[in-house]
């Protein structure tokens, strides 16, 4: 598909409705309002095309960049371009969308700490949401890592801004689960830094706190493992 084919694909399944929710999420740019289930489609219909999403991030368009993060092969893209295009974050929803795909670049890693030390909200939430995902996927990491992003939470989230804050909460979160020793140490920092307030806007949307959260995911693992180990015991 070439990039105005594509574009008028996106807006035919665009509906006011859609536009309405996401403006009510923070998008404030132009946008035709498509689900993620329709833009799900037109990944599936188009695969991997690198150059089409260049094409789509510079259009502007929500819906156009959130597919742009869906069809862009990681490998192809450089540091440069990656840069460019987290000065262009403006919402929560783009960037999570843009995370997703960074975290499959060679160089995920360099961009975490560098975008955390930003003062740019959205490049922020990039950094510590880079983070959370490396603290969910990467065994490799000795704890040792963490140590300093966990006195960074400690220290600066209060005083952070409002979705840096939720992103250091999720990343806090994320910390926690990978073992014990971080969970004893995580744990306490969720402990001194209390309920995290964030503004979403007019949605249903919360923050979750983050020593309640992380109790609830280890009994959920806990039940799970549970589960599994009497399955393999009755087969």
């Amino acid at each position: 598909m070439d990039y105005q084919t594509t574009m008028q694909e996106l807006e035919s399944m665009g509906t006011a409705q859609n536009v309405k929710i996401y403006t009510k999420h923070g998008v404030d740019t132009a946008l035709f309002g498509v689900s993620f289930g329709n833009l799900g489609k037109l990944k599936k219909k188009i695969k991997t095309d690198t150059a089409l999403a260049k094409e789509l991030w510079k259009s502007k368009n929500h819906d156009a960049r959130i597919l742009a993060t869906m069809i862009a092969d990681p490998t192809e893209l450089d540091e440069k371009l990656i840069d460019r295009w987290a000065k262009d974050l403006s919402n929560y929803v783009i960037t999570d969308a843009f995370n997703k795909m960074v975290s499959k670049t060679p160089f995920a890693m360099d961009k975490i700490e560098t975008w955390i030390a930003s003062d740019e909200e959205f490049v922020g939430q990039a950094g510590w949401g880079l983070l959370s995902h490396i603290a969910m996927t990467d065994d490799s990491l000795a704890d040792k890592f963490f140590d300093p992003h966990l006195k960074m939470v400690e220290k600066n989230i209060h005083n952070s801004k409002n979705r840096v804050r939720h992103s250091m909460n999720g990343a806090l979160i994320s910390i926690a689960l990978r073992n014990e020793k971080l969970e004893a140490k995580a744990s306490k920092v969720a402990e001194k830094i209390g309920k995290v307030e964030v503004d979403h806007g007019e949605t249903s949307c919360t923050t979750p706190d983050a020593l309640k959260y992380i109790e609830k995911t280890k009994k959920h693992h806990a039940k799970k493992a549970a589960a599994k180990a009497a399955k393999a015991k009755a087969a």
